[in-house]
Parts: structure tokens; C-alpha cells; sequence
């Protein structure tokens, strides 16, 4: 497999847990950041888990993870993409970026994701559900790292989505649009499940 890096969010503030830390609530009898670590561990691939800082409580939950501590994660998304784009080693081809927070994906969808990549000219690869719906994970070529490294806001990384060729990766059901915000997403999740 070629230069390919995994890139965890993990620095939010479940600002609308109300309290909770989404990503330490409980799958399958483990915080789900650790699971999801787990997960994209399994595939092989360099696997870095963006944090608010090197003391918080998901620390602990990252396992192998590269840490990539983000200390202006209160400005948004951007920060993280920023800091752990930044926090690649010289040589990464790509950097498939997963917000934390999808207990759907797997390890054979980052996999699956990965397998799509066709080098230097690949276009952007977005994983959609089945039904095209645009989600996460994405993998972005090493072309676009200057632009992820300039990001500001909250606005994640849309604007290189838009500026880019966007080749879109159907994975199983909901799995890439399947994020849990609030208690009543975990609470609907866990009863669907």
C-alpha cells in the first residue's frame, strides 16, 4: 500500500453532548475513540488522532495512535486538519481524514477507501452511503496538504472539495454519513443497532 496516512479527529468539544464526551461514550465495552483507533490500526496504515491536548481523557483512549496535540481546537475543525496535516512525516502520499465520531466505519471501509487511490493525479476520494449521500472518511491526495494546512473555521475542508475533483466511494448502508452528535443520536443508534 502506498504512503497513506489516517488522520482521527478527535479534538472537538461535543459542545452538544450536554456534558458527555461523545467520543468516551461506550461501544461494544470500549470509549468509542478507542475503538475507533482499534479500527483504523487494523488496516495497516499510519494512524494519527488529533487532541485537544496531551493531558485530556481521550488521551488514554488512542492506543497506538499518533498523538497530535491541538491546542486552538475551540476554533473548529480547520485547527485539527491543520495541525495533524502538518504532523505528517515527509513522504505521505495521502491522508484519509475521519472525524472520530462514526461508529459505522470500519476498518474494511477505510480499506476499501484506500484501494480507490491512484496516486499523485488521484482525485480527492469522498465516501458517500449507498445511496451517494456525500460523508466521511476522505482521502485526499498529497497535492491538496498545502491548502489543509491553510485551513481556518469551522468549516472543515469544503473548500478544497469544491476546488477539487471529487471522486465519490459508496460504503455499506449509512456507515459514512452515520455521526452521533447528541444523546438522542447515541440514544437512537444504540436502539437501532
Amino acid at each position: 500500500m502506498t504512503a497513506i496516512a489516517i488522520l482521527l479527529l478527535a479534538a472537538g468539544a461535543s459542545s452538544r453532548m450536554r456534558g458527555r464526551d461523545k467520543l468516551m461514550e461506550e461501544v461494544d465495552d470500549q470509549p468509542l475513540l478507542t475503538l475507533m483507533c482499534r479500527r483504523a490500526a487494523l488496516t495497516g496504515l499510519q494512524v494519527y488522532a488529533t487532541l485537544p491536548g496531551p493531558s485530556h481523557p481521550r488521551a488514554a483512549a488512542t492506543g497506538d495512535a499518533i498523538q497530535v496535540p491541538v491546542p486552538d481546537a475551540a476554533e473548529g475543525m480547520a485547527a485539527s486538519i491543520r495541525r495533524g496535516t502538518a504532523a505528517l512525516p515527509e513522504g505521505t502520499e495521502s491522508v484519509m481524514i475521519l472525524p472520530a465520531d462514526m461508529p459505522e466505519i470500519t476498518a474494511q471501509d477505510m480499506l476499501y477507501l484506500a484501494a480507490h487511490f491512484g496516486g499523485p493525479d488521484s482525485p480527492v476520494l469522498r465516501a458517500t452511503a449507498q445511496d451517494g449521500t456525500p460523508g466521511h472518511p476522505v482521502l485526499f491526495p498529497q497535492r491538496c496538504f498545502k491548502a489543509l494546512k491553510s485551513l481556518g473555521g469551522d468549516q472543515g475542508a469544503r473548500s478544497i472539495l469544491k476546488a477539487e475533483t471529487v471522486r465519490p466511494v459508496p460504503l455499506p448502508g449509512r456507515h459514512a454519513v452515520t455521526d452521533l452528535d447528541t444523546p438522542e443520536d447515541w440514544a437512537a443508534w444504540r436502539q437501532n443497532r
